[in-house]
């Protein structure tokens, strides 16, 4: 069975991909902070579902940045060289950039931008020895297109797109793919602060005159980790419903 490890796996599009993967046959190594309930319930549920792979869960405060080469060591003598990861944990945190303090935004660089890419380094060295393996780093329209009290967090997923074409080039001749996912709008908690206003403004301005869904992102994911996805490297899937078209 193949395992794929997936961060910030306890709600949103994390549990949304865990539960994806799981269905499609995948051991998930979801990592998070703590268990939520609905991501225990998607483990009893993948767990009971016949011919389903596993979820199984591993706590990590993936701020950590110098703990964590001795996890994944850890995750790697349990588990095995994982076929995939999925770079999803982030911090949404908004806020105009002159009134931010300085702590705000270290966080956000801190589990945004440098997590990811030491998470990866660790990783991927175990895909290099195996000669094969997939990386999603998840980024956002916001990387590319911007969007007022954002400018922090926009910074940090156009980082993840700016890395994932160059570690693409990287490790490509080792079989390994490294893509970016850019989601849109989602009705997710890090858009809780939406009005219904603001929403419907969203939905307006999109091709399809809709939000995308944490299940959209979950079946990119799960095509690039696919066999569909062999030959899909360095490159930016926008699942928005057509908000950037």
């Amino acid at each position: 069975m193949r395992s794929a490890i997936v961060t910030g796996a306890s709600r949103g599009v994390g549990l949304a991909v865990a539960q994806r993967l799981a269905g499609a046959g995948y051991r998930v190594v979801a990592i998070a902070r703590r268990e939520s309930e609905p991501l225990a319930v998607a483990m009893a549920e993948a767990k009971a579902t016949a011919g389903a792979g596993e979820i199984v869960f591993r706590p990590f405060d993936l701020s950590d940045i110098e703990g964590l080469g001795e996890f994944v060591r850890g995750l790697r003598a349990e588990f095995g060289a994982p076929w995939a990861l999925v770079n999803n944990a982030g911090l949404g945190t908004d806020g105009l950039l002159a009134n931010m303090h300085l702590t705000q935004i270290e966080a956000l660089i801190r589990l945004n931008t440098l997590s990811p890419i030491a998470l990866t380094k660790f990783v991927v060295r175990a895909m290099m020895a195996k000669g094969e393996g997939r990386i999603v780093n998840m980024s956002s329209i916001i990387g590319s297109t911007g969007y007022s009290g954002l400018s922090v967090y926009g910074a940090t997923k156009a980082s993840l797109i700016g890395f994932t074409k160059s570690l693409s080039r990287e490790v490509g001749r080792l079989g390994i793919t490294v893509n970016a996912i850019a989601p849109g709008f989602m009705l997710t908690e890090m858009t809780e602060g939406l009005d219904a206003e603001g929403r419907d403004q969203v939905m307006r301005r999109s091709a399809l005159r809709r939000l995308a869904e944490v299940e959209d992102v979950a079946a990119m994911v799960e095509y690039l980790l696919g066999e569909g996805g062999r030959n899909i490297t360095g490159a930016v899937m926008t699942v928005d419903a057509g908000n950037t078209a």
